[in-house]
């Protein structure tokens, strides 16, 4: 009877364990929209593979609002470092601005106006 009973308790604390497990794992997916400078299907290009840094589970960039949405991981990454990639690539985004050196990088039809302007 013993037996039985460290059984089930078992059985139910390995369950809660799984239970807690997923819980993470669903809490720890995070939807953001950032606001990303960008004229062009080139641009939206550029910014979609910019923002997918490991962690990133998708990236899209709309050209008539210049938002991009992103789901990702908050575990393996943050809302900065995709913006510090995106930046990087030369687009404005969010609270991070591309360096003018990144930005002189980009194609002329690329090209949105000043850098770090919004």
């Amino acid at each position: 009877m013993k037996n039985i009973i460290l059984a089930a308790l078992a059985t139910c604390a390995l369950g809660t364990a799984s239970l807690n497990a997923q819980e993470n794992k669903k809490t720890s997916t995070e939807s953001k929209t950032i606001q990303v400078d960008g004229n062009c299907g080139m641009c939206k290009k550029r910014i979609e593979n910019a923002a997918y840094i490991p962690g990133v589970k998708r990236a899209e960039w709309d050209k008539s609002t210049k938002e991009l949405k992103v789901v990702y991981n908050g575990k393996k990454t943050t809302l900065t470092k995709i913006e510090q990639s995106v930046a990087k690539a030369g687009h404005n985004a969010g609270a991070t601005k591309a360096s003018e050196k990144d930005y002189k990088k980009l194609p002329d039809c690329c090209a949105y106006g000043e850098v770090g302007a919004h």
